[in-house]
Formats: structure tokens, C-alpha cells, sequence
């Protein structure tokens, strides 16, 4: 979703001054009682940096280095071959964005075999301005099937195999933003077969590790398979959504090389990107990320609350899909309620519906259907079903 839309849907709903409104517009997680949410393990990382009273000297280019050496270790595993030999170079960012944007100019000016990057149709609406400001060409691949709202995997492979040799292919991990559609395991191990013979170049957007699949080492199945198949892959990660540090704007971009002397080389490219963009990342949020990801108690609190808001999230799908199929016996199958992961859900409501459902019922989407499940609790899931239903009825 653009932040045009999404300012205009807060924008809507913060001037709705009905009681029951609700705003499925936000991207960032929101607990039972439909607010913001800071981690336990956030807090107390927090209360150890306080006690050890840090400075607030520069970071040097590439960021944090115990940051990205952990970062790195989170999402490659500590079984990873690269990691184990020294061969991923690996930057701290401005968060996911910022990632995107560093991988997208140090590809645009170092990668030599071609200029042109495939997206998913759809995909987040900021990737197409990033890359395209990134110097690169950007073009579609299918991915989202409105007929079965699943996914296009036939469409999507054949694209593939039609992408010209050598060009560049965007691949959301997990929780594909905006649909929540991801391919299986199986479908994954095609798509690198495919991406391998066509020799395209895999850019993984990682921005929901644990936060998918409430297990971060299953959110993470794709790269790691990708990287054990021989890939040389890029990855960006984002540590918005799975700790909750939205503002902190913590996050990292990584490339797999073949060995420690090409990691260095890579490392040194990636400075001449960084240095005239920001010069160097911000120390705090950093600082907060590698405490819990280095300390075992604070590691394992905050696997145990990320899987709790994945779980919140999955019950929340669960309760509306039994309340549109069983409870309202709403028209339609609504099994992809279930089937699809993650913060997103495209719930298949088109435009007049979602237009109804903010003017008669206080309920605030994209006009493609596109919900936050987040923005779902105990205290207005049902007023949801229920709209739903009647807007698809025509009863609203």
C-alpha cells in the first residue's frame, strides 16, 4: 500500500467519530485492546543499554558490527555455509526501506549483467519508486490470482522463465505484503530451480521474520534454501515488525559472496553506495536489536512474544473466517482468510464494498480490500464480520 493511501484511510478514520470505527489501514501491530504495542524484551534491552550508560560517537559506514553479525546469523541460520566461512557482506540500514534502497544503487551500479528488476504483481508500493530512484528497471511478474485470491503459480513461473537472463527477480521471504500469499516449500524449491536455469539474480524483502509464521527459522525457509542451492543471493531485512521497532528504523542488507576476499570487495562497494546517501546508520535502535538477538534470555522472550503476536494475528483469522462461512453463511468461499499469512490479508471485497463499509459501518480499508488483521481484537471482530457480510449481501 502506498503512504498516499494509507495517510488518506488514517485521515478518514481519525475524523469518523463513531465509536465502533475501525482502522485495517495501519501497517504495524496492534495488541487485544487495538494499541501499540512495545516488547517486554524491547524494554528490558533497553534497561541493560541504560545501565551501561553507551556513548553517542558515529557508527562507522556499515553500521553496528555485532548488529549485522547477529542480524545475519538470525536470518541465514548458524548452520549457513556463507556465515560459517566468512563470505556474507553485510550492512546495517534504515531499516527495511533503507535496505531496499542501499541494495537497489549498489546493484544499479555494481551488478553488470543487467539494469532490469522484476516485481510481484502486486507488491509493497513503495518497491517500484525505490528501485526505479535506485537507477534500475522495473517490470512485473504474476503473482496474485483474484479469481482463487491465491496464487498465480503457473502465471508466476512462466514469467520467470521469460525474464531475460541475468535479470534481477524481487522475492518477498514471507507474508507476502500485500496479500499474505506465500508460496508452499515445494513451490519455493521451483522457483529456485526456475530462478537457477534462467541464471536470474534473487533480491529477498525479508521484513517479517517470526512475525509470519510465529518461527523464525520457517519464515526464513526460502533463503536459506536458496543460499543451500548455490544461489549468490541479496537480502534485506527489517526489524520493524518483529520487535516492534517501528521508529528505531533498525534493519540490514546483506549479499552472499564466494569467499571472505570477494565479501571484502563486496564490503567496499557497498561503503561507496552508503557514505554519499547517509553516511553512516543510526546507533540506538541497532543497539537495542543486538542486545536481545546476543543475550539467551532476552533471545528467548522475544521469540516467545513474537510468536504470541503471530498467534494473535492467526486466531483473528481463524475467528473471521468461522464467523463469514459458519456464523453469516456470507456468499463467496472465504477459505484464503485462513490460507493467507501474515499482517495482510486481501480479503477479495472490491472497490464499492470497501467504499460502503467506511460510509455505513465505520470501517476503514483500501479500496482492493486490503486489511490489516492486526487492527482485529475480541472488542470488534464481530461488528467486522457482520458489515462484511451485509456489504456483500448488498444489505448494508
Amino acid at each position: 500500500m502506498s503512504s498516499a493511501m494509507r495517510t488518506r484511510v488514517t485521515e478518514a478514520f481519525k475524523a469518523d467519530k463513531d465509536p465502533r470505527k475501525i482502522n485495517l489501514g495501519v501497517g504495524a501491530y496492534r495488541d487485544e485492546n487495538g494499541k501499540p504495542y512495545v516488547l517486554s524484551a524491547v524494554k528490558k534491552a533497553e534497561e541493560v543499554l541504560r545501565a551501561a550508560n553507551p556513548d553517542k560517537e558515529y557508527l562507522p559506514i556499515t553500521g553496528l558490527a555485532d548488529f549485522t553479525k547477529n542480524a545475519a546469523k538470525l536470518a541465514y541460520g548458524k548452520e549457513s555455509a556463507p556465515l560459517n566461512t566468512n563470505s556474507i557482506a553485510v550492512t546495517q540500514s534504515i531499516s527495511g526501506t533503507g535496505a531496499l534502497r542501499i541494495g537497489g544503487a549498489f546493484l544499479a551500479r555494481f551488478y553488470p549483467k543487467s539494469n532490469v528488476i522484476y516485481l510481484p504483481v502486486p507488491s509493497w508500493g513503495n518497491h517500484t519508486p525505490i528501485f526505479r530512484d535506485s537507477g534500475l528497471e522495473v517490470r512485473g511478474y504474476r503473482y496474485f490470482d483474484k479469481s482463487t485470491v491465491g496464487l498465480d503459480f503457473k502465471g508466476l513461473i512462466e514469467d520467470l522463465k521469460n525474464a531475460p537472463e541475468g535479470a534481477i527477480v524481487l522475492l518477498h521471504a514471507c507474508a507476502h505484503n500485500p496479500t499474505g500469499v506465500d508460496p508452499t516449500p515445494e513451490q519455493w524449491k521451483e522457483i529456485s530451480n526456475v530462478v537457477k536455469e534462467k541464471g536470474l539474480f534473487p533480491f529477498f524483502d525479508m521484513a517479517y521474520q517470526g512475525f509470519a509464521s510465529g518461527s523464525t527459522a520457517r519464515d526464513a525457509f526460502a533463503v536459506r534454501h536458496f543460499v543451500e542451492e548455490g544461489h549468490q543471493i541479496a537480502l534485506s531485512q527489517s526489524f520493524a515488525k518483529n520487535m516492534g521497532l517501528y521508529g528505531e528504523r533498525v534493519g540490514a542488507f546483506s549479499v552472499t559472496a564466494a569467499d571472505p576476499e570477494e565479501k571484502a570487495r563486496l564490503e567496499s562497494q557497498l561503503k561507496i553506495v552508503i557514505r554519499p546517501m547517509y553516511s553512516n546508520p543510526p546507533l540506538h535502535g541497532a543497539r537495542i536489536a543486538n542486545t536481545i538477538l546476543a543475550t539467551p534470555e532476552l533471545y528467548g522472550e522475544w521469540e516467545g512474544e513474537v510468536k504470541g503476536m503471530a498467534e494473535r494475528i492467526i486466531s483473528m483469522r481463524e475467528r473471521l473466517y468461522d464467523a463469514l462461512s459458519s456464523t453469516h453463511k456470507t456468499p463467496g468461499e472465504w477459505g484464503h482468510i485462513k490460507s493467507q499469512i501474515g499482517m495482510f490479508s486481501f480479503t477479495g471485497l472490491n472497490a464499492a464494498q470497501t467504499k460502503t463499509l467506511a460510509e455505513k459501518a465505520h470501517i476503514y480499508m483500501t479500496a482492493d480490500g486490503r486489511i490489516s488483521m492486526a487492527g482485529l481484537n475480541a472488542n470488534n471482530i464481530d461488528h467486522f464480520a457482520e458489515s462484511v457480510n451485509k456489504a456483500v449481501r448488498g444489505d448494508l
